[in-house]
């Protein structure tokens, strides 16, 4: 991963845009990025981290912080773009975060939310969007980088002081670092996971042995007294032995139960043979009572059927006269109907003839039918009047229509005549009102180019307005900074001449007996200097030249400061100016905007209406031509009707005779023809009723004769006597069940009078059922008592027989539980640590760690010994320390002495150039870790002031050994004698009005 250019636009310090160019740094190998405390230096390496994973460093990374530049004008918004290359990728990655931004209407500010945008060059040299999504851009960057960010603050940005804390750590600090640079958190997955089967397995075990003594109680009820006989187990859950015992003393329990049984079948045996006896008995007695029951029934049964006798003789009779009047039914049902059909004829004769006028009232059939044919022949002779009657009013309803359609183009043409009259002048208003409107749209187009350049000089106007007092304060800010830098200046020099005055004593105090003075080289100092009054040392001197020189920055800034402001007021002044060889006032340009605007908005709206008075004129032109269409046509149908009243008037003529003639004395044709059929259906009723009555008269004499016949050949004296005597089918049904009941009654008796054990049972004592009874529900009671006592201890045995078997069961299904539970938590003490084959108490993730430190420190020593002359070399060590477990134990061996000591012991300059190499050496692991990603740029934090002059040229030359890879170093660092070793420079310069960058190559 090689870095490119970075952008920075109001990020912390800096309150413009910012850029760093790393290939022009990059290109000496080593480069120092320096500047006074406080200026920015380590915000570079944050936006870099920022713009790769969207976050700064976690340190910084405090809750409330905000990374925009309090330096940033409102409206410059904060942005980071980064351009590198990773993956063999030219990658351009840009983030703005979460940042309130000027509303765009109104005052006020509103939230801004936080965009990311990542883009690629193609072999082109174009610049190829590829997201906008936070997420994605996050994935395909850590993808690519193949490290998180805390891995690439650690590897990338090397911060000297949590590597020098490393090395002071003990063994749990370095586990925390290491597992977030290495990403052991599935090896402590694994622990865990182990540590949960574990409890697992083991409340699986437990739960197993829960089952196993809630079966045991479960036994020891369905024992009951079987189950006293031997104590019941008391091992708890989870303790060895539960299960035998509780087998074994579910064996006792079962054994005891099946003698129970056995001796529960002997009581039923004897039960059983008592009851069968008083059964026996019982059954006797009961058939003794039924048959002497039965005899005295049927002596009770033949006394009453002699006394039915008289009334089954009396139904006999009444039968058989009811069946012979069954012959006669059918004449007296055949008299009754020709009765009704006469009376119905009577009736229907009567009310016809009251209709019939007086002459016709008594007349006969013939003459009724006569008068009908007549009527129907006259009615006939009218159907030809009737249609010309209709004809007729068809003729009077057309000319109505004629009249009306008449009146209606009369109306048209005159409606038609006065629109017409002014149509020259409606064209003439329209054609006007077009021209006027595209007269305005040209004069609306003119004034808004006249209006858009007059808002802007508005505009500039009041910028530079507001700017001149901008100019008054940074003049009267640069004057006082000028006092300020000349005051500074002035104390600086007095100080400076009165250290020169006394120097010869500030130089006296560093003699040393018997080495030479660096100024005459003399071994002897007969008579040193002595400072005098108000002697200044060097470090007032340098106190009073760092006042100078931030008063000459100030007093920069400030010249800058007004040079900006005044450039601003000079071209809001000619913008505002234009073409005009005066200044134009702030009124005058409003009054002008005013007057350009209310002339615009009038036109425009008079522009607006040329599509209206287009359509209005299309429209009136249609009318135009629709009314002179209207007209014509209105004349021609008023020429057509002529004619047609004319034919009209010739036809009815024709008709006015014929229905003269045909209508008589009615009103019509039509109501003579109505009231003729009146006439004719009232004949043939009166016809057809007569006729009717007759023939009903005929029927009924016929009836009497047949009716009279059939009483006489049944027997009976008068056809009533016959009805009389007439019974319905359900009354002769009854009475023929009431005689056959008698003879069924009278031959069950009969042959009851014939059984010879009721005869001969009714001759012994009476019987003793209650007796025999009551014995047999007692032998019946004692055969269930022994029956329930033998079901109970079957069940007893069956329920002991399968809550033995599911104990057994139980016990079968947990014994691989159990060797699970075994196996699991050997392995889980194992990566825990706390098992006795682990002997050097070592979690598995401290074990992949202590390996992962021991390529650290083979790595480190490599560029150690070289930083070191070759005295000192770092060794991992997995030895325990006291009740501490072991495996992350990190040791320097010095070869001086040719002892390994801890590096807690290295002094400050030992313990930087080691923490140095020590974090070289992690950045190699961790890159080859993470993939074999290249990473072609390092940054190496603070540290280097802790060097002697030898040693930090060893530093630097391992350093500058990093190019041979075409590796890139920067150092971050104030140390001055760095600027001086190392060419190449990236100075952070601070401000009052934020911080600035400048290349020093």
């Amino acid at each position: 991963m090689r870095l490119h250019r970075l952008t920075l636009t109001a990020f912390g310090p800096f309150g413009a845009t910012q850029e760093v160019d790393f290939d022009a740094l990059s290109s000496a190998g080593l480069f120092l990025l320096h500047g006074p405390t406080g200026a920015g230096k380590t915000s570079v390496l944050d936006a870099v981290c920022y713009a790769l994973y969207g976050a700064v460093p976690g340190a910084r990374q405090s809750p409330g912080a905000t990374l925009r530049s309090d330096h940033a004008p409102a409206d410059l918004p904060t942005e980071v773009l980064l351009e590198l290359t990773v993956g063999g990728r030219r990658l351009e990655v840009t983030r703005s975060p979460a940042q309130p931004r000027p509303k765009k209407r109104g005052g006020g500010f509103t939230q801004e939310k936080a965009q990311s945008r990542l883009r690629e060059r193609d072999p082109k040299g174009d610049w190829q969007g590829l997201s906008k999504s936070h997420q994605e851009i996050g994935e395909e960057l850590a993808q690519l980088i193949g490290m998180s960010r805390d891995q690439f603050c650690q590897v990338v940005l090397l911060p000297q002081g949590d590597f020098a804390r490393f090395l002071r750590s003990d063994a749990e600090a370095r586990g925390k670092l290491l597992g977030k640079l290495f990403d052991t958190r599935r090896f402590a997955a694994v622990e865990e996971r182990l540590a949960e089967l574990r409890r697992a397995a083991e409340a699986r075990v437990k739960s197993g042995d829960e089952q196993i003594l809630a079966l045991a109680q479960r036994i020891a009820q369905a024992g009951g007294p079987a189950a006293t006989e031997a104590a019941p187990p008391t091992v708890r859950a989870g303790e060895p032995g539960l299960a035998e015992a509780v087998l074994e003393w579910a064996a006792i329990a079962r054994s005891a139960a099946r003698e129970h049984l056995d001796i529960a079948h002997t009581v039923v045996a004897e039960a059983e043979n008592r009851q069968v006896a008083a059964r026996r008995a019982l059954d006797a007695e009961r058939e003794l009572a039924r048959l002497q029951e039965r005899y005295a029934e049927t002596l009770r049964r033949a006394e009453a059927l002699e006394e039915r006798r008289p009334e089954h003789d009396r139904c006999q009779e009444q039968l058989e006269r009811a069946r012979k009047a069954d012959r006669v039914a059918p004449a007296l049902e055949l008299r009754e109907e020709a009765e009704r059909a006469y009376r119905v004829a009577s009736d229907v004769l009567d009310r016809t003839r009251e209709r019939l006028p007086a002459e016709l009232a008594d007349s006969g059939a013939d003459r009724l039918a006569e008068l009908e044919r007549r009527f129907r022949q006259e009615l006939g002779t009218l159907e030809a009047a009737r249609k010309a009657e209709v004809r007729s009013a068809s003729i009077d309803e057309e000319r109505a229509r004629l009249n009306r359609d008449a009146r209606a183009d009369d109306e048209i043409v005159r409606e038609a005549d006065a629109w017409l009259a002014g149509w020259d002048t409606t064209r003439a208003e329209l054609t006007q009102r077009i021209e006027t409107a595209q007269e305005a749209a040209t004069r609306a187009e003119q004034l808004a180019g006249q209006l858009a350049p007059a808002r802007l000089r508005l505009d500039a106007a009041r910028r530079r307005d507001a700017l001149a007092t901008d100019v008054q304060d940074a003049r009267e800010a640069l004057a006082a900074a000028r006092e300020r830098a000349l005051a500074a200046y002035e104390s600086w020099l007095g100080l400076r001449e009165r250290r020169l005055r006394d120097i010869a004593a500030e130089l006296a105090a560093g003699l040393v007996a018997g080495e030479p003075c660096t100024v005459c080289g003399s071994a002897e100092h007969p008579a040193p200097a002595s400072p005098g009054d108000g002697h200044v040392d060097r470090a007032t001197e340098e106190k009073a030249l760092a006042v100078h020189r931030s008063a000459e920055e100030t007093r920069t800034g400030a010249e800058h400061a007004l040079a900006l402001v005044r450039e601003r007021q000079a071209a809001a002044r000619r913008e505002a100016q234009g073409d005009d060889s005066a200044a134009p006032t702030v009124a005058e340009l409003h009054s002008l905007v005013d007057r350009l605007s209310g002339d615009h908005a009038g036109a425009h709206r008079l522009a607006a209406g040329t599509h209206a008075a287009r359509e209005a004129l299309a429209a009136a032109e249609r009318e135009h031509a629709k009314r002179v269409e209207q007209r014509q046509e209105a004349r021609n149908r008023a020429a057509a009707r002529t004619s047609q009243r004319e034919a009209l008037d010739r036809e009815q003529a024709g008709l006015e005779d014929q229905i003269t003639a045909a209508r008589g004395e009615s009103e019509s044709v039509a109501a003579h023809a109505d009231r003729l059929t009146r006439r004719v259906a009232l004949l043939a009723d009166a016809a057809e009723a007569v006729r009717a009555e007759q023939d009903a008269a005929q029927r009924r004499k016929e009836a009497d004769d047949r009716l009279s016949d059939a009483a006489f050949k049944a027997g009976f004296d008068t056809p009533q006597a016959a009805a009389a005597t007439l019974l319905g089918a359900a009354a002769q049904r009854d009475l023929q069940h009431r005689i056959d009941a008698w003879q069924a009654e009278a031959a069950a008796v009969a042959d009851r009078r014939t059984e010879r054990d009721a005869r001969e049972a009714a001759g012994r004592p009476a019987a003793q059922a209650a007796a025999a009874e009551s014995a047999h529900e007692t032998a019946e009671w004692l055969l269930r008592e022994a029956a329930s006592a033998r079901a109970a201890a079957r069940d007893r045995c069956a329920e002991l027989d399968r809550l033995s078997g599911r104990a057994a069961e139980e016990v079968r299904r947990l014994g691989p539980v159990r060797q699970e539970y075994e196996r699991v938590a050997r392995l889980a003490g194992l990566t825990a640590g706390t098992s006795a084959d682990n002997e050097r108490k070592m979690r598995l993730e401290a074990y992949v760690l202590a390996a992962r430190l021991e390529q650290v420190a083979a790595a480190a020593t490599a560029r150690l010994q070289r930083m070191s002359s070759g005295r000192y070399t770092l060794v991992h060590s997995d030895a325990r320390t006291g009740a501490r477990r072991a495996g992350l134990g990190l040791h320097v061996v010095d070869a001086w002495t040719g002892s390994e000591r801890d590096t807690a012991t290295l002094s400050g300059g030992e313990t930087f150039f080691a923490s140095l190499a020590l974090a070289l050496g992690l950045a190699d692991v961790v890159t080859e870790e993470a993939g074999g990603v290249r990473l072609d740029t390092l940054f190496i934090d603070e540290g280097f002031g802790s060097l002697d002059d030898q040693t930090l040229d060893e530093v630097l030359d391992v350093l500058d050994s990093l190019r041979e890879r075409d590796r890139s170093v920067g150092i971050v660092s104030h140390v001055a004698d760095l600027r001086r070793r190392i060419p190449a420079r990236l100075e952070v310069v601070k401000d009052r009005h934020g911080s600035t960058v400048h290349h020093r190559l």
